[in-house]
């Protein structure tokens, strides 16, 4: 089990690879991604229209806003180009015994 603060989402078999899954965490809207053989948690309100990112596309570690084409960086959640021009929240995830966990620290 990770250390205190982490929440179980769901196992890695659950997970399809390029294909967003959106939880609530504590209140946090958060999409799980896997993508390039690694899971990312991103704060699941694109900042520039408020629209789910969980319903957008992913492209290598990129997710893309579906209402005005906004990607973000699955890494960090920099914006990558306009309209955007704010990031979104990433949470730190662990895979432990094929199950998947996310700390959530702070509200967006």
């Amino acid at each position: 089990m990770p250390d205190s603060g982490y929440t179980y989402l769901c196992t890695i078999g659950a997970l399809k690879e390029g294909v967003p899954r959106r939880f609530d965490v504590g209140g946090v809207p958060l999409s799980l991604v896997l993508a390039e053989e690694e899971v990312f948690a991103i704060h699941d309100t694109c900042s520039h229209s408020a629209v789910s990112l969980s319903e957008g596309e992913v492209e290598g570690c990129t997710i893309e806003c579906w209402l005005h084409a906004s990607r973000f960086d699955l890494r960090t959640g920099e914006p990558l180009g306009p309209p955007a021009t704010r990031p979104v929240s990433v949470y730190p995830v662990r895979i432990e015994v094929g199950n998947v966990y996310v700390q959530v620290t702070g509200r967006d």
